[in-house]
């Protein structure tokens, strides 16, 4: 018996699918997202923004451009006075000093936030689970708990009189510090302020840095290991790579809420001793509301804000270096495996 072959349907023509056997899948429709839908769902979070962000931002702006006194505060008067407050806070030797101690006290609580913050985590990932437990509800009560309070509880430990520092190093035989006045000179006050800065701040760089440590395979130490790595050969070639990242974004962070630091500053000594202290929000505040000039302390502030946007352009631009680095290293990976 001669079996027929089945003949080939003509070309351009579909042939007809036997009843009972499924079809292709028909074509989904991908949604474009060019409907009003999506704007609208943005609306609440950009009227929020609009009104806690950029109306106190013009306010300010406009305030800058005034001759705003307690006199003219009272008489409601509006005396425009043009880029005399910018003018008058340039030529200021004062605001310059305050400049260059707040960029040198950022860089330096900077460094030591990250420094402690990387330690911390990667002893968190070789910790027990106890240990660990233990270690993270620390990092969490000191990260939790309110600047204010936390400033009121350093103000107590460094005490003069009754200070619990004071009393320790006393009864370690530091006989010249039983009554020291920690808030008495520059170097010592920004030691306090620097020290309750980096204990607020170090639990937010260790817990997220552990937490990127877990998601490092085994396996990777295991092959370093095998390769002949020790133990800092394996963190330059397997764990900082990993963490690279995140130190990008902590770092750039960190340097934002350091710079704009207002409270940490300002309830432990109000920037003194003779306002050797202060920092550019505080000098600002000091400026503009203790010495009531409300249109010389908004140009600072503004010039505060321009200073840090080109602090931050610069780090901007290395991390989108980095990230296209990156991507180029992972396309050329993808067509290596292609090929």
């Amino acid at each position: 018996m001669s079996v027929k072959a089945q003949e080939a349907p003509p070309r351009g023509k579909v042939p007809v699918q036997a009843v009972g056997t499924p079809g292709p899948p028909p074509p989904v429709k991908r949604v474009t997202g060019k409907g009003a839908l999506p704007y609208l769902l943005l609306l609440p979070a950009l009227a929020m923004t609009a009104v806690f962000l950029g109306y106190p931002l013009v306010t300010n702006g406009m305030l800058s451009f005034q001759n705003l006194n307690m006199t003219q505060l009272i008489q409601h008067v509006t005396e425009w006075n043009g880029v005399t407050n910018y003018t008058d806070t340039l030529s200021s030797e004062t605001f310059w000093r305050v400049t260059l101690r707040s960029v040198i006290f950022t860089a330096v609580n900077v460094v030591v936030i990250i420094v402690v913050g990387t330690l911390i985590g990667l002893l968190l990932a070789r910790l027990g689970s106890k240990m660990r437990l233990l270690l993270l509800v620390g990092l969490v009560l000191a990260w939790a708990m309110p600047i204010i309070a936390a400033t009121t509880v350093y103000q107590w430990l460094f005490a003069q009189r009754f200070g619990v520092v004071n009393w320790v190093l006393s009864e370690l035989g530091f006989d010249s510090m039983a009554d020291y006045n920690w808030t008495g000179t520059q170097l010592s006050t920004f030691f306090v302020i620097s020290l309750l800065i980096v204990w607020t701040s170090v639990p937010f760089v260790a817990i997220n840095l552990y937490a990127a440590t877990t998601t490092i395979s085994r396996e990777l130490y295991e092959a370093a290991a095998l390769d002949g790595a020790g133990a800092w050969e394996s963190f330059k070639s397997v764990t900082f790579p990993f963490l690279k990242p995140f130190l990008m974004v902590a770092t750039f962070l960190e340097v934002i809420w350091i710079f704009k630091a207002f409270p940490h500053v300002f309830a432990i000594n109000e920037g003194g001793p003779d306002r050797l202290t202060e920092t550019l929000p505080v000098y600002a505040f000091v400026e503009g509301v203790g010495n009531q000039h409300y249109g010389t302390g908004a140009a600072i502030s503004v010039l505060t804000i321009l200073i840090l946007l080109a602090l931050m352009s610069y780090y901007l631009r290395l991390v989108l270096r980095q990230e296209n680095a990156d991507d180029a290293d992972g396309s050329e990976e993808s067509k290596g495996g292609r090929a």
